[in-house]
């Protein structure tokens, strides 16, 4: 992927402790800042899946939630002799 030159305005003491970590990871700022945006859009990401997942889980549907009674039942059929 090609990239581009940005330039992006911070607070001193922000910019001092990138760099910092940037020398302690042993990477360019740039490479630093890059792999910091990127796990911010990884996050982001994660975070709409699980609201998705979640809006999706949260529907109520009176068929499925037969079918899982059903199967609570017979699993617990299953489990009482077990214990």
């Amino acid at each position: 992927m090609a990239s581009v030159k940005t330039a992006v305005s911070l607070e001193e003491s922000l910019l001092k402790w990138a760099d910092a970590e940037a020398r302690r990871r042993k990477l360019s700022r740039s490479r630093f800042v890059a792999l910091a945006l990127e796990e911010c859009r990884r996050r982001q990401e994660n975070r709409e899946l699980l609201e998705r997942l979640n809006a999706s889980y949260a529907e109520d549907d009176p068929e499925e939630r037969e079918v899982v009674r059903r199967m609570q039942y017979h699993l617990r059929e299953l489990v009482e002799g077990e214990w």
